[in-house]
C-alpha cells in the first residue's frame, strides 16, 4: 500500500538531487575562472618583479628556490606550485570550452580541482534545472532512486522469508 507512494518520494528526491549536479558544475566552472584570474595576478606580479631584476619567471623561481632562508626558498617553491596550478585550471578551462553539455559533466566529474570544489560546495546554491542536462541528469537519478528503493526492498523481503519461515 505503501510501497508505490514512497517510491514516489523517493524517486522525485533522488531527481531533485541528482539535477543539481550540472548547476553545481556550472558554478564549479565560474569558480575556477576567478581562481584563474587570481592565479594570473599572481603570476603577472612575479613575472614584474623577475623582469625589474633581470630575470625571466623560471629564473626567479629558481634563485627563490635556491635561496639559503628557508621562507624565501618556501616562498619560491609555492611560486612555482601556482604556476603548474594556474597551467592545470587554464587546461581544464580550455577542456570545458571544446566540450558540449554532458562531457562538461564527465569532465568535471572526473578531473575537477579539489580545492576548487570544496569552494564551489561551500558557496552552492540550488538551482531549477532548465538545460537538457538538467533535465536528463533529474530523470536518471529519479530512476536510479527507484531502482534502489527496489533493490532493497527485494533485499528485505528476501531476508524476511529467510528469517520468518512461513507456517505449512
Amino acid at each position: 500500500m505503501l510501497a508505490r507512494p514512497i517510491a514516489l518520494a523517493v524517486g522525485i528526491l533522488a531527481g531533485v538531487t541528482s539535477s543539481q549536479l550540472p548547476e553545481f558544475a556550472q558554478q564549479y566552472r565560474q569558480r575556477l575562472g576567478g581562481a584563474i584570474d587570481a592565479l594570473q595576478q599572481v603570476m603577472a606580479v612575479t613575472a614584474e618583479d623577475a623582469a625589474r631584476n633581470g630575470l625571466d619567471v623560471d629564473g626567479a623561481l629558481a634563485r627563490l628556490k635556491g635561496s639559503s632562508d628557508p621562507l624565501v626558498a618556501a616562498q619560491g617553491r609555492s611560486l612555482e606550485e601556482m604556476r603548474e596550478k594556474l597551467a592545470n585550471m587554464r587546461a581544464q578551462r580550455d577542456a570545458f570550452a571544446q566540450s558540449d553539455e554532458f562531457g562538461r559533466l564527465v569532465l568535471f566529474l572526473t578531473s575537477a580541482d579539489p580545492d576548487v570544489v570544496r569552494g564551489t560546495y561551500e558557496d552552492f546554491e540550488p538551482a531549477v534545472p532548465a538545460t537538457a542536462e538538467g533535465i536528463v541528469t533529474a530523470l536518471l537519478g529519479g530512476l536510479a532512486g527507484v531502482g534502489l528503493l527496489r533493490l532493497i526492498g527485494a533485499f528485505l523481503r528476501g531476508l524476511w522469508r529467510v528469517l520468518v519461515p512461513r507456517p505449512h
